[in-house]
C-alpha cells in the first residue's frame, strides 16, 4: 500500500515538472484540466461539472495530455538535461575557484 502511494505521488511529482517544461506545447483546454486536477486537487467530477462536460471527457483528455508531456520529454528531453545541470550545480557549487561559483550562479539565473 504504501509503494503504490509513494508511486502516485512520484507519478505526480513527474507529470508537474513536465508540465512546467512543455505547458506552452499544450491546448488551454488541456492546460486548465491538468491545473485543476493537478494543482487545485479537483477532482474529474468537479471538472467536468466547471466545463459542463461528462466526467469521461475530462479523463480522456487528462489521458492525452499525460501522453503528450511524456512524448514531449522523450523527444526533447528538456527535463533530463534540467536534471543532469542541476546535479553539475550542486557537484561543482562548493569549488574552490571563484569563477566557478560565479559562473554557476550566472548560469542558474539564466536557467
Amino acid at each position: 500500500m504504501m509503494k503504490n502511494k509513494m508511486d502516485i505521488l512520484e507519478k505526480k511529482e513527474h507529470l508537474s515538472n513536465l508540465f512546467d517544461f512543455y505547458e506552452s506545447l499544450l491546448t488551454s483546454k488541456q492546460q486548465e484540466y491538468f491545473r485543476y486536477y493537478y494543482f487545485d486537487d479537483l477532482s474529474l467530477s468537479e471538472i467536468a461539472n466547471i466545463y459542463g462536460v461528462s466526467r469521461n471527457a475530462i479523463y480522456d483528455v487528462l489521458q492525452k495530455t499525460f501522453s503528450l508531456l511524456e512524448s514531449y520529454e522523450e523527444k526533447l528531453g528538456l527535463f533530463k538535461k534540467y536534471k543532469q545541470r542541476q546535479k553539475l550545480y550542486e557537484e561543482y557549487q562548493n569549488s574552490v575557484c571563484k569563477e566557478v561559483q560565479t559562473l554557476i550562479e550566472k548560469l542558474k539565473q539564466i536557467e
